[in-house]
């Protein structure tokens, strides 16, 4: 680096200023100070880990950005709440330039102001790669959670997932996409992956669930996850998911490059779409909550496999 860690700074609180009445003190002390709120506060964190989340030569530093605060942004719109301020910390290889770390603040900068939400402090380090932790915190008067799905909900997702699984194979695999005929989705399929756009007004729009969760980790374990912590069974009906229209341009796409659609939909995650339970909700159904345990997508010839973090 061919500059110091107060210039850093100092670019980045000019990138993330803001006029947000609820901070008192913002960037440039030791630690953000923000207005109390009457209402509960929700406080989640995630990281992104070069080489495992993100590749410098696959996306560039905006849309890394835009990427680690859409998941964040997306677990406090899961549980029902309304995202307020974001804190930032990351280690560089001091190797970046300045223009990289500042396309990397304005692309997480640009995601916050989507949602009305201020990055108001974080901290810098030196490390052997580059890591984004970040922490959003929100607030809501009654959280929906993944325990809350009832027997006979019925079980929605908000938009189809597996678009960014799906750029994950084009890239891991190093197919040309300009050469295959249906480029358009795979082209669709990189964007997702590189920074995804999320809906966040469909969560907005699901207020109305008895529980939900951002599908972060696939299909098959958010729902897994929301059985166990309700003490039901989730019953998925494959046929219902596969009728939607992106179901067949993902099946074109999956086909012509050599994959099985359903790894894509039902275990590749960070579409950050939501998939949430209850009566009468808005975005696609695909099943119904019942006695019993666990979760199954009926209808597959075969089953998915899909990502663990260990």
């Amino acid at each position: 680096m061919e500059f110091t860690e107060a210039q850093v700074i100092a670019e980045l609180a000019s990138i993330f200023a803001t006029s947000d009445a609820r901070i008192i003190e913002g960037i440039g002390d030791d630690a953000a100070v923000v207005a109390p709120s009457p209402h509960k506060q929700v406080i989640t964190t995630d990281m992104a880990v070069e080489g495992v989340h993100f590749r410098r030569d696959w996306s560039n530093a905006y849309d890394i950005g835009r990427k680690i605060t859409a998941a964040n942004l997306a677990d406090i719109f899961a549980m029902g709440a309304r995202p307020h301020h974001l804190v930032a910390a990351v280690a560089l290889t001091g190797h970046e330039s300045m223009s990289w770390i500042r396309e990397l603040a304005e692309g997480m900068r640009d995601e916050a102001q989507s949602c009305g939400v201020s990055i108001i402090g974080g901290d810098m380090a030196r490390g052997p790669c580059v890591v984004i932790s970040m922490t959003a915190v929100g607030e809501v008067d009654v959280p929906i959670v993944r325990s809350g799905a009832k027997m006979g909900d019925h079980i929605y997702l908000s938009a189809l997932p597996g678009w960014s699984s799906a750029g994950l194979y084009l890239l891991s695999n190093e197919i040309n996409v300009s050469t295959l005929s249906s480029s358009a989705h795979a082209q669709r399929a990189l964007a997702q992956f590189r920074a995804p756009q999320v809906r966040y007004s469909d969560a907005v729009a699901l207020s109305g669930a008895h529980s939900m969760c951002d599908v972060s980790d696939g299909l098959v374990v958010q729902a897994e996850q929301m059985a166990k912590a309700s003490g039901c069974r989730f019953e998925i009906d494959g046929a219902q998911i596969a009728s939607q229209p992106e179901f067949l341009d993902l099946s074109l796409l999956a086909n012509e490059v050599g994959a099985y659609v359903w790894d894509w939909v039902a275990t590749g995650g960070e579409d950050h779409v939501f998939l949430a339970t209850g009566i009468g909700l808005p975005g696609i159904e695909i099943g119904i909550v019942d006695q019993g345990d666990g979760s199954e997508i009926k209808g597959l010839q075969k089953q998915p496999r899909g990502f663990t973090h260990f």
